[in-house]
């Protein structure tokens, strides 16, 4: 866990401070647990009181980066154990499983997968290739793994055909995850060797446990924890104790990030992998791997990250503009919300399902609810006029009729009188109701 200001108070070396002239500097110290200072900037800071003081501030969830260039990914940096107490800090990226059999398949529908939801580029990060005994076609799924452009993890036990394949994937910087209670020597030397992190793994908690102690004593500092795959209810139960020990109860040995695999764990049902999956989102997968995803899978996970991965103090927002649905054209009609993505959504999903052409208008509400934004100021026939002029909507669309949410039916007189010209309608309270509505009025 962090340390509290008189922690580093105490942990601050005892000389003399050019501002304050005390022994120590305790506004500092208490500016540095804050988070508003560095100790770093301390100038009689010793670079062993540094150190000593870095890995006793870090987070107790160890940040780990792997992957190159676009494909990097940051895993960890973890400081709490439920969201709304402060924030997540990396998301779960998803993978799939590919091995020499199934390499091209898995591949073609994983590229398939990349869109853009809310500003956050969606597509399948990582590509986990196992080593089933054929080395041959290991090593070719390996080098068709680097060539897809993603983050790679390697899951292989054999040291040998370990150091073989990182001589392909090396420059990718994958995560080696094979490690056990038997070969976690050999292993580590070949990942050290290669300047890559290490996944570790083993039949129970315990073992896993030891392992991992016995590669922190011989200095190996970049791993990943494979929860198992024996079962759901282990998996589940692997990473939450894991999470839990290193936060909770300060065991940096469980610090690290974890892998899970329910593409092993669901028997290859993508009913029960998606399902698996969503758990291991909220609870605690750092990566987790499936079969393979599709759009249908895609849709629902990477929504659900996104909202466990957004800083609950930040709502998600859409950017502000004009957003033809069905279609539209200048000629169709408009309709107004505010920019909270929840509510973005749900009423661009309505408009959708009745076929209408809209051209949705989206102004900067500061990310608030509809009456919430009006109650705040934030959405007034003010802003709103200030919005149509700066996006020049009405030299774009020649229609001027504009709906507005029926919540704020009281902005109708005042929008007249600061967009003359045009018909301002009141929409239904409920976005429900706006696909009747839509369709009797317009289709």
């Amino acid at each position: 866990m962090a340390l509290k200001g008189l922690d580093i108070f105490k942990l601050t070396p005892r000389t003399n401070c050019k501002e304050c002239g005390n022994p120590t500097c305790m506004a500092f110290s208490m500016k540095v647990a804050q988070g508003t200072a560095q100790i770093e900037d301390c100038p009689h800071m010793s670079a062993d009181a540094l150190d000593m003081i870095a890995g006793a501030t870090a987070p107790p969830m160890k940040s780990l980066a792997f992957g190159t260039g676009d494909a990097e990914l940051k895993l960890g940096g973890e400081t709490v154990l439920f969201r709304h107490e402060k924030t997540f800090v990396s998301r779960n990226p998803f993978g799939v499983n590919v091995n020499a059999a199934n390499v091209d398949a898995v591949l073609a529908e994983a590229a398939k997968i990349d869109y853009e939801r809310i500003g956050e580029r969606m597509r399948v990060d990582v590509v986990n290739v196992e080593y089933t005994g054929d080395k041959d076609g290991f090593l070719g799924a390996v080098k068709k793994a680097v060539d897809f452009g993603r983050a790679i993890i390697l899951e292989v036990s054999d040291a040998a055909v370990a150091k073989e394949a990182l001589e392909i994937a090396g420059a990718a910087k994958p995560i080696l995850n094979g490690a056990n209670a038997s070969n976690y020597k050999e292993m580590s030397e070949v990942a050290t060797a290669a300047g890559v992190a290490l996944g570790v793994g083993g039949a129970s908690l315990d073992e896993i446990y030891t392992t991992v102690k016995a590669l922190e004593e011989a200095g190996v500092k970049d791993m990943a924890i494979d929860v198992g795959s024996a079962s759901a209810k282990d998996a589940f139960a692997n990473t939450v104790q894991i999470r839990r020990a290193a936060i909770k109860d300060g065991d940096r040995s469980f610090g690290y990030p974890t892998i899970v695999n329910v593409g092993k764990i669901g028997g290859g049902c993508s009913y029960k992998e998606t399902g698996l999956a969503s758990l291991f989102t909220l609870k605690y997968g750092s990566v987790v791997l499936m079969s393979s995803i599709s759009y249908a899978q895609a849709l629902p996970l990477y929504g659900l990250r996104q909202n466990i991965y957004t800083d609950p103090q930040k709502p998600m927002t859409v950017e502000a503009g004009n957003y033809p649905l069905n279609v539209a054209t200048a000629a169709s009609p408009c309709a107004l919300t505010v920019d909270f993505a929840l509510t973005y959504f749900i009423i661009a999903g309505e408009i959708e399902r009745s076929g209408v052409p809209v051209n949705l208008l989206i102004p900067d509400a500061g990310g608030y609810s509809v009456l919430t934004a009006w109650a705040a100021g934030k959405l007034s026939a003010g802003s709103i006029a200030k919005f149509i002029k700066e996006q020049d909507i009405e030299g774009k669309i020649s229609s001027r009729d504009l709906m507005i949410p029926g919540k704020v039916a009281v902005l109708k007189g005042e929008l007249e009188d600061s967009l003359p010209g045009w018909n301002i309608i009141v929409a239904p309270n409920e976005a429900v109701s706006l696909v009747k509505f839509l369709k009797e009025r317009y289709a």
